[in-house]
């Protein structure tokens, strides 16, 4: 029986990297495969026809056939280049965001996962339709954990199990969730995290983006949530982010 040689991929750029003397070396996210890379042969030149078709942020229609080393694109045409995102800069730096957690939170030869590959598109959607971007970086956020396996702890006390009442509680990185005020005193690297912030990030838990996006936060709780979620995902992959540095430089 012959392997198949070529097939079909919907797929988000994540990044890309020159290749060679004219080539272009794409990390991609697939419906089908999940995160693969594939080679872009030529796409540097000026005369390439697939080059606009490949920027990140892009989602495509690829044809893909398997090389020696590297899956090769042989056709690339756009479903969705998402360009407004591209016109603003904070825009950007969120669309970026996304992106580097998705690529920091996935791995090459997994297989497929439809439900994420859906979040990142209707999430880039949102992003560029949307005036405020929190609730929907938020949402995000909370959803990629849901899939990944790291799904926070916000109903019961990461450390005793008992529920976590309406009252100020802590936020522990390593045990991956809330910590009550009773086992807060006396465990270390712990963050505080209020009853309205907590509130928010339940809601965008166990909701649909419809009921979440009614969600009105004030600035302190957005501000609060935004550091929270950034930390936590920071001790996940065990370095820096290099994108959330980059939206604050642009908001400043």
């Amino acid at each position: 029986m012959t392997e198949f040689r070529s097939f079909r991929a919907q797929a988000v750029v994540l990044r890309h990297k020159d290749w060679g003397e004219a080539d272009r070396l794409l990390t991609l996210y697939t419906r089908e495969q999940g995160k693969v890379r594939a080679l872009a042969k030529g796409a540097r030149k000026v005369t390439s026809r697939k080059a606009g078709h490949l920027e990140p942020f892009t989602q495509v229609t690829l044809q893909l056939a398997k090389g020696r080393d590297l899956l090769i694109v042989t056709q690339a045409e756009t479903v969705n280049a998402f360009l407004g995102i591209g016109e603003d800069l904070v825009k950007t730096g969120y669309a970026s965001y996304v992106l580097e957690l998705l690529d920091r939170f996935t791995y090459e030869e997994e297989s497929g996962h439809p439900s994420l590959f859906k979040l990142l598109v209707d999430t880039l959607d949102r992003l560029e339709k949307e005036a405020d971007a929190w609730v929907a970086v938020r949402y995000y956020e909370m959803r990629l954990l849901d899939y990944t396996g790291f799904r926070p702890q916000l109903f019961e006390c990461a450390n005793c199990e008992r529920e976590i009442l309406p009252e100020d509680q802590f936020f522990s990185f390593t045990a991956g969730g809330a910590i009550c005020p009773r086992c807060g005193q006396g465990l270390p690297n712990l963050s505080k995290i209020s009853v309205e912030t907590l509130k928010y990030l339940r809601h965008f838990q166990r909701s649909s983006y419809r009921d979440a996006s009614r969600a009105r936060p004030s600035s302190e709780v957005q501000k609060e949530a935004e550091i929270l979620m950034q930390g936590y995902f920071t001790s996940l992959v065990e370095r820096e982010l290099h994108t959330p540095g980059f939206i604050k430089r642009v908001k400043a």
